[in-house]
């Protein structure tokens, strides 16, 4: 064990342990707290590089040496930091494998820029994997801001954050409202044109002048983008299809029309 003077937690009744429990179970306890819960090393690695460190710091004997060299990182940084017993925190962790280390983080890390130029809105996308694949996505497409809209599954959900592998360390990720996303967009020194990719509706995306500032705008997969969106963007804008399918997994999609803003922007 690392000499951080860290507390030992004994009891599942302890009060960071039920804090914990209830920001991985509870969207409104993580919008209260303003906190969100990152597991593993690999996640854990991404949160210590943070200017902003964890508040606090939960790990057991099945830490590895790697984890608790970040123990030690972020206990100088000023974390409260405890060892936990084994069994404790196994019955917390949303992981089927635990690998004995734990950060609560503030949500919201990142300040939104002054200027945009390029950002995603999510719409109505429910399932966990596809909103953290896109967050990934965006982030190696160089997305400045990520917005989704309250019909959208948590983007700080436990789930989210381990498909998103630490997007959530490197893109601003704010939910709005339609309203607050259209006034956002029309107050930029260039207002950004909203597209909303539709599978029926709207011009190929290699037609569309994506040079210019943009907000994507991605639909759920069951149900697509709701009315807000339909009625709230500039234009539609479509994957052609040649084989037959009528629509694709939103992640997928995404990916596609987010690397077409960076091929027409660096060619």
């Amino acid at each position: 064990m690392p000499n951080t003077d860290s507390e030992m937690i004994t009891s599942t009744k302890n009060q960071h342990v039920q804090h914990i429990r209830e920001l991985l179970a509870k969207k409104s306890s993580r919008e209260e707290h303003g906190s969100f819960i990152v597991e593993g090393v690999r996640l854990c690695e991404e949160a210590i590089k943070c200017d902003i460190p964890p508040r606090v710091v939960l790990y057991s004997d099945a830490c590895s040496a790697r984890g608790l060299e970040l123990v030690h990182q972020a206990a100088a940084a000023g974390s409260k930091v405890f060892v936990v017993k084994r069994d404790i925190l196994d019955t917390i962790s949303d992981t089927e494998t635990t690998q004995g280390l734990l950060m609560v983080m503030q949500t919201h890390l990142l300040r939104l820029p002054d200027l945009l130029d390029f950002v995603l809105v999510i719409d109505q996308v429910r399932d966990p994997g596809n909103m953290g694949t896109i967050l990934r996505t965006a982030v190696a497409a160089g997305v400045q801001a990520v917005f989704y809209t309250p019909g959208s599954v948590d983007a700080w959900s436990p789930k989210v954050v381990r498909s998103a592998m630490g997007a959530h360390f490197f893109v601003p990720i704010v939910q709005k409202s339609w309203a607050e996303i259209s006034e956002l967009c029309k107050k930029q020194q260039q207002p950004l044109t909203s597209y909303l990719a539709e599978s029926a509706d709207g011009k190929p995306l290699w037609d569309a002048d994506l040079k210019k500032p943009v907000a994507l705008v991605i639909g759920g997969e069951a149900d697509g983008a709701s009315p807000e969106a339909k009625t709230g963007v500039n234009a539609f804008i479509n994957i052609p299809m040649p084989g037959g399918f009528e629509s694709l997994n939103a992640a997928v999609a995404a990916s596609i029309i987010l690397f077409e803003v960076v091929r027409q922007r660096n060619t």
